[in-house]
């Protein structure tokens, strides 16, 4: 979610909502329950949108409540199949300076996975995708965020740390896709969060300096059901209907503070209802472990102790507000799915 170009978090990462978001989403709420995607599709309630997360006790790093990735990906190999950048995704290889030399370092991450589930009162082949894949609706999502559209030359090299290992293993980024749009975004953060990173920057020894924006490009999809594997993804939905098929958000590149970013929402039958339709959205934003390490630094300075990154990240500092990025993963995930939901449902 901050040093050069940048999970459109899902931003993605990587991708959520402002004060000014389209009226629509206001009609849906957030029930939280254990598993979304175990959510019984006939129990979902109008306008109603079951949510969970890994931020509740077990299974979960005590003092982050975010999910190693290593962990993440040998627990729920499936989820990391189609949550990860790409399938083969691994904690990349990256050389960091240290005290003068340059050493290559496996970059941890730790995960935070959101998963929801929310009924739509219209038939899987009433739903075109692709109409949801263009600026306007990323900009209904989140208009705290700016966007552009670019090339697929426009793409980084992935040459630096904050790009390496996020080079697609199955295709080049913003290519090979019928239906998808390539993005460079921008957001400013908000509230005090700047302040603090101003000081920040005056009180660091390191020439490399915190941004108070993140600059992160991504890749904006819809997916046909022949592009889809059926079987795994109902898996992952734990819904055995028909896929009609799925939007994708992949946040490729961030300038700071994330690796990558994903939206997933998978579209299905209701198995009860064939005018309606299931979608089981989920978001995956991958942190840097080095972010979360930050903690001692910050605690030693009185007046940065509520910036300590894993409370701010999630959402637990006076320093956080708004309705988007700087509110908070866990309110930025269901702020951007109940927004979605709205459009969806319009």
């Amino acid at each position: 979610m901050w040093t050069r170009h940048a999970p459109a978090l899902f931003g993605l990462l990587a991708g959520v909502l402002g004060a000014a978001q389209a009226a629509d989403a206001q009609d849906f709420r957030i029930e939280e329950v254990t598993a979304a995607r175990n959510a019984n599709a006939a129990d979902i309630k109008p306008a109603t949108i079951a949510f969970s997360d890994h931020t509740s006790p077990g299974g979960t790093d005590s003092e982050t409540a975010l999910t190693r990735f290593d962990e993440w990906a040998e627990k729920h190999a499936n989820e990391k199949k189609f949550l990860a950048l790409f399938p083969s995704y691994t904690e990349p290889t990256v050389v960091k300076a240290s005290l003068g030399d340059t050493a290559p370092v496996t970059e941890k991450l730790y995960m935070y996975v959101a998963q929801a589930r929310f009924m739509l009162d219209k038939a899987p082949g009433a739903i075109d995708l692709s109409h949801y894949v263009t600026l306007a609706f990323l900009e209904k999502i989140d208009p705290a965020i700016k966007h552009k559209l670019i090339a697929a030359a426009d793409v980084t090299s992935f040459q630096d740390e904050p790009g390496t290992g996020n080079d697609n293993a199955d295709r080049k980024w913003c290519t090979g896709r019928a239906a998808s749009i390539c993005i460079q975004s921008t957001y400013k953060l908000e509230g005090k969060i700047p302040m603090g990173i101003t000081l920040v920057n005056k009180l660091r020894d390191s020439s490399k300096k915190v941004a108070d924006h993140i600059d992160f490009q991504s890749e904006l999809s819809a997916l046909a059901p022949a592009d889809l594997d059926q079987a795994g993804l109902q898996q992952l939905t734990g819904l055995d209907t028909p896929i009609s098929g799925a939007l994708e958000q992949d946040t490729f590149y961030i300038n700071e503070i994330m690796k990558f970013g994903k939206f997933f929402a998978v579209f299905q039958a209701n198995p009860a209802d064939a005018n309606k339709t299931v979608a089981t959205a989920f978001m995956a934003l991958a942190i840097k472990a080095s972010v979360l390490d930050e903690k001692r630094n910050f605690e030693k300075v009185p007046v940065l102790r509520n910036l300590v990154p894993a409370q701010v990240l999630m959402g637990q500092s006076s320093f956080n507000s708004g309705e988007s990025i700087s509110a908070g993963l866990p309110k930025y995930a269901r702020n951007e799915i109940k927004t979605i939901a709205g459009i969806l449902a319009k």
